[in-house]
């Protein structure tokens, strides 16, 4: 069998990397990311943006490390479509701390990931619905995949029984009331919330959803200024499935590798037709993320909660496009180090069957990374 020559990366390459990074989960929409290609490691390097931090919300950048690592994720499944086999390294510059992950792109003339291609087509498809579900149950062997997909990466999710799930809420509810009347906090998630067209970073009102009418479920009140424009509160499910994304260790590598955890766990539920959401508001108070850890014997960091279940899409929201540094050290690349928000005009994922091509990068067209 003759092997394709992939020593080449072409821009076109790039777009699909980049695009399919741009896509994952990030905190309140912040996209906390840049992205640096090296022509001597033939490398992709994932860098933390730190203007783009919540310094109340996440003051230790916690949360922006899972995003990135749901990016690292995004990337190794779209680098696996390409024919290249993606080889992770993890915080690989002590003197770089905010160069968080390189991914290094190999020939690999062996057969891609056996959940490769399922996995890529969903990137496009995933996104949080914060709409209620129809709360029939996720099946059993459909829940123990998601929960060896985050096995996989260095994590595991931990699925309460029903005594469970009601503390967590409980500890979700406390963490939500404390952010409420935490001014400066409220003030800080409400500057991410656009209005609809508004710009590529943030979370359209359109894709808040409606408030629990039961009060059962304590979703994120971002528009806590703006209750006029949240839609009318509604019955959510009674039994509400839940799984805490935790880890052995609480360092920046166990973060890194928890958002690919996260990332994985998340495509495989939209492969299978499962909906899902992230409550994050009891990790953003030391004491109640130390009640979430349980009474169970081994260690475990909660990283994050994930609700997941069947039901509607809910609203999309938009994604800014990724512009990429070549050559020498990353400096400023163009576009990355603005405001949060303002950046009209970027496409939406709903519209691709598969992830859009909606990178930009820096050289001219006909560039090669030798």
């Amino acid at each position: 069998m003759t092997v394709p020559d992939l020593s080449l990366l072409t821009a076109e390459d790039l777009e699909v990397l980049l695009a399919a990074a741009t896509a994952a989960p990030s905190i309140h929409n912040t996209q906390p990311w840049r992205f640096h290609a090296d022509p001597v490691t033939r490398s992709i390097e994932v860098h933390r943006a730190p203007q783009r931090a919540l310094p109340l919300t996440d003051p230790a950048c916690r949360a922006q490390y899972l995003s990135v690592g749901a990016a690292v994720f995004n990337l190794r499944l779209a680098a696996d479509r390409l024919g290249r086999r993606p080889v992770v390294r993890l915080l690989p510059r002590p003197d770089q701390p905010a160069l968080l992950a390189g991914v290094r792109l190999i020939e690999r003339p062996y057969p891609r990931e056996r959940w490769g291609p399922a996995l890529y087509q969903a990137i496009a498809r995933r996104h949080s619905s914060r709409m209620p579900f129809t709360g029939r149950p996720v099946p059993g062997p459909v829940v123990a995949e998601l929960t060896r997909a985050a096995r996989v990466e260095g994590a595991w999710l931990r699925v309460p029984a029903f005594a469970g799930i009601q503390r967590v809420l409980r500890l979700t509810a406390a963490g939500e009331s404390r952010n409420v009347a935490d001014s400066g906090r409220a003030a800080e998630s409400r500057t991410w919330v656009t209005p609809p067209g508004a710009g590529a970073y943030g979370i359209p009102v359109t894709a808040l959803g409606p408030r629990d009418l039961a009060g059962r479920i304590p979703l994120r009140d971002f528009a806590a200024a703006r209750r006029t424009r949240r839609a009318p509160a509604l019955r959510f499910e009674r039994h509400t499935q839940l799984a805490v994304l935790c880890t052995a260790h609480d360092r920046r590598v166990d973060w890194l590798r928890a958002g690919q955890a996260l990332q994985h766990a998340l495509l495989v539920a939209t492969a299978h037709g499962v909906r899902t959401s992230m409550l994050h508001q009891a990790m953003e108070w030391p004491d109640l993320r130390h009640a979430l850890r349980g009474t169970q014997q081994r260690r475990c960091c909660p990283q994050l909660l994930i609700r997941f279940g069947y039901g509607p899409e809910g609203g999309w929201t938009p994604r800014a496009p990724a512009e990429l540094s070549t050559g020498g050290p990353l400096g400023r690349p163009g576009g990355t180090d603005g405001p949060p928000r303002g950046e009209a005009g970027s496409p939406s994922l709903a519209a691709e069957p598969g992830p859009p091509v909606i990178a930009r990068v820096t050289e001219p067209p006909d560039h090669r990374i030798p």
